[in-house]
């Protein structure tokens, strides 16, 4: 078969590496773009893939002041002894169904979303109950289309119920927040139209009394590139992260950001075929001549994205090459052109592109998604092994790091 061996002592099989440097500098440069607002950073979906505890207690170390969940649990693990997260940094959530956690969150002290009637009901009732007022951010649906409130009599209706349990001591409204739908198109109509409804939404519940702790509607490309949206509070996701929320919005570098996520593998095997050999399943691959194949031991179980088939960048050994055929569940190819690294070599899928290697923006052109998807998907079987997990002083020094889901 003619193929290497892996040396003693190879790497892991393959590894995410989570430069947490490179989160804190992010939460900086974003700060920078929003001085008269507090920043929440979203650690939801497992702080987009790179682990929610490290990420959330670096970016409270660079300067944010809440951190962000869509689910109830994700809320709850931050609040869980042990997670380094401060007892005076905000979380909030905002993914509810009927029959959640409310109690559990009220007595943890998560700041809740209510986009309907359905939600204060449930919410005042497990208020009773843990003898404490809910922290509630009242939700506008402004165009999304998605969660909140929508305009006009509903919008009324929660107001005045959310005011009714506050005056009871059942509620706190802390805030009032809608999401924007097109803010990665820039000059995209929707904008101009969400902002202006959202800012006769918050004029009437304050007409009313609501005396909220923060406004809120900026996300990652909004909070870069929509001053106009800054309000009280900005809530960056993917930016916190590095990655730019959208090619039309511009590359990480213009904003002064770092993609913090690697992807790496160790090459399982090197191996020499003739031209003609069909590679991977249905043989969508055919090598065009005598070359060599490198194995790398990751697939689609592990997040990497099979619609990437034939087109993935990767690189080793300094040079780009692509994706030979079908993507599998644990495991896809790429043809060498006839080099020979050996087994154990280090292929790079993505990282921040500054050492030649491919960046999630690359892969998500290759599958046809977008880079949110290629980080938050990489799966549990991939270790994150953290750099730089210490104080600022720190951030210089490659060799700390440590290891963890």
């Amino acid at each position: 078969m003619n193929e290497t061996v892996a040396p003693p002592g190879a790497e892991l099989r393959a590894r995410a590496e989570i430069d947490l440097a490179a989160v804190r500098a992010n939460v900086r440069a974003l700060r920078e773009r929003a001085p008269g607002a507090a920043l929440m950073a979203v650690v939801k979906a497992d702080g987009y893939g790179h682990g929610a505890a490290a990420c959330a207690r670096a970016a409270v170390e660079a300067g944010a002041t809440w951190l962000g969940t869509a689910t109830p649990q994700e809320a709850l693990a931050l609040r869980a002894p042990g997670t380094g997260v401060p007892d005076h940094v905000r979380v909030m959530c905002w993914l509810w169904t009927p029959g959640g956690p409310w109690r559990e969150a009220i007595e943890a002290g998560v700041d809740v979303s209510l986009g309907g009637m359905w939600a204060l009901e449930e919410v005042t009732r497990a208020a009773r109950l843990a003898g404490r007022p809910a922290r509630a951010h009242l939700k506008a649906d402004t165009g999304l289309g998605r969660g909140g409130c929508q305009p006009g009599e509903d919008w009324a209706e929660l107001v005045a119920g959310a005011l009714r349990a506050e005056a009871e001591g059942l509620l706190r409204i802390t805030g009032l927040w809608s999401h924007l739908a097109c803010a990665d198109e820039p000059g995209h109509p929707s904008i101009v139209a969400q902002l202006s409804l959202f800012r006769e939404m918050v004029a009437y519940a304050e007409g009313r009394g609501v005396d909220p702790e923060v406004r809120h509607i900026a996300n990652s490309p909004a909070t870069l590139t929509l001053p106009e949206s800054h309000f009280d509070l900005v809530r960056p996701g993917i930016a916190v992260y590095g990655v730019s929320p959208s090619p039309e919005t511009g590359v990480p570098a213009d904003f002064g950001l770092r993609p913090a996520m690697t992807l790496s593998a160790s090459l399982a095997l090197v191996k020499r075929v003739p031209g003609g050999h069909g590679v991977s399943y249905a043989h969508h691959y055919v090598t065009p001549g005598a070359t060599t194949l490198g194995l790398v031991p990751l697939g689609y179980a592990d997040g990497i994205p099979r619609h990437a088939s034939s087109s993935g960048p990767v690189l080793v050994e300094g040079k780009w090459r692509t994706v030979a055929g079908r993507i599998a569940m644990d495991q896809f190819v790429v043809d060498l052109g006839g080099d020979d690294p050996g087994a154990g070599a280090r292929a790079v899928l993505f990282g921040p592109g500054d050492r030649g290697e491919p960046t999630a923006a690359d892969w998500a052109q290759a599958a046809g998604t977008i880079a949110y998807e290629i980080v938050t998907r990489i799966g549990s079987r991939v270790p994150r092994v953290y750099r730089n997990e210490g104080n600022e002083g720190n951030e210089g020094n490659e060799g700390n790091e440590g290891s963890g889901r």
